[in-house]
């Protein structure tokens, strides 16, 4: 099993969500308070660690065959953005897509830790 955390537009619902194609969908999650959440140019979320002040933010959990993370996930991915590991707030460990950290200070972020979620934020949810 290969957990995805998302949290932005490849949740149910979004315009990305078919690039799943027809992974399950493990529930809504939390991650740990350990990050901070930004919308990289009101484009899409970005999940950044930091070492105090971070928040649980919301998201999904997917089951993604490792194929389909490589052929189709990953390539639809912005440049500002990487994979990588972090944690849930039950302490599992999941895959997630998080901010390049080269990106932090030359993109245009807008914190948005305090609304908690990409829904949130763009009035969906």
């Amino acid at each position: 099993m290969t957990l995805m955390f998302l949290n932005g537009g490849a949740m149910r619902g979004g315009p990305l969500n078919h690039l799943l194609l027809g992974a399950p969908l493990l529930g809504e999650v939390r991650t740990a308070a350990r990050y901070r959440f930004y919308s990289v140019g009101d484009r899409y979320p970005a999940l950044q660690e930091v070492s105090s002040g971070g928040v649980e933010v919301a998201g999904e959990v997917y089951d993604v065959p490792m194929e389909v993370l490589r052929d189709s996930l990953l390539p639809a991915e912005p440049p500002e953005l990487e994979l990588g590991v972090i944690e849930l707030a039950d302490g599992r460990p999941s895959l997630a897509m998080v901010l390049r950290r080269e990106f932090g200070a030359q993109t245009e972020l807008t914190d948005i830790s305090a609304i908690g979620g990409w829904r949130a934020y763009r009035g969906q949810g």
